[in-house]
């Protein structure tokens, strides 16, 4: 997910810097819990290989622009139930920023409004989460239907995100809303694809016992809250 160069110019960029310190100091927030039980390298690893598998979703996995964005498949809610909330969000924050430092420059205007789309559905997963997942079922042990909520959570609320954005800059023409429509639709297939995605990877997790309270791993993949 890139919103495409020129959807939003000028001064109205100001209000994507507001958005992504937001989401930053939200990420603060969820981290300083994380490192309640579990050291601060734990945390750091998970980041790391979060960071190094979003650039390789960004830049391996099929990507096309349509409408106002492009559609990637990122995979949120499968770094979430795998690495753990503030692992995932810095993964997608770093992953995002290194691929615009070094691959694609001219996406570096759009990085606060592109890491606040891919943020704040993220935390909005991790509370949805805490509701569809009874606290005493471990990760590994997830039904369809809760992986499928949490992908059309994730993936639902980064479409808000980029309709939003699309409309503060550019407006509710017909053209505009035009590319915002055909963008939502073929950003939303991606929910075809991404619950069975965590079920696969869930599944392989379970038949990999050595990763049994691995610091690489959140704690809830294999424990009931």
């Amino acid at each position: 997910m890139h919103i495409e160069p020129g959807v939003v110019t000028g001064a109205k960029l100001a209000l994507s810097y507001v958005t992504a310190a937001g989401a930053g100091a939200w990420w603060l927030k969820i981290a300083a819990q994380e490192l309640k039980p579990r050291p601060a390298l734990s945390l750091a690893a998970r980041a790391s290989l979060a960071t190094g598998l979003v650039f390789t979703f960004f830049e391996i996995l099929p990507h096309f622009p349509v409408g106002v964005s492009e559609v990637h498949f990122i995979l949120g809610s499968t770094l979430f139930l795998i690495l753990g909330a503030a692992p995932a969000a810095l993964g997608l924050a770093l992953g995002l920023l290194i691929q615009g430092l070094f691959f694609a420059p001219a996406d570096l205007p759009q990085y606060g409004m592109n890491v606040t789309t891919l943020l704040v559905p993220r935390f909005a997963l991790s509370a949805l989460a805490q509701r569809v997942i009874p606290r005493t079922t471990a990760y590994v042990d997830l039904q369809y239907r809760q992986a499928l909520a949490l992908s059309v959570s994730y993936q639902g609320g980064v479409v808000a995100w980029v309709a939003f954005w699309a409309l503060y800059g550019h407006g509710f023409t017909a053209q505009n809303l035009a590319g915002i429509s055909s963008f939502g639709a073929a950003y939303m297939m991606v929910v075809l694809i991404e619950p069975l995605a965590d079920l696969a990877v869930l599944a392989a997790a379970k038949s990999l016992h050595g990763l049994r309270g691995s610091p690489l791993v959140t704690r809830r993949l294999f424990k009931a809250a």
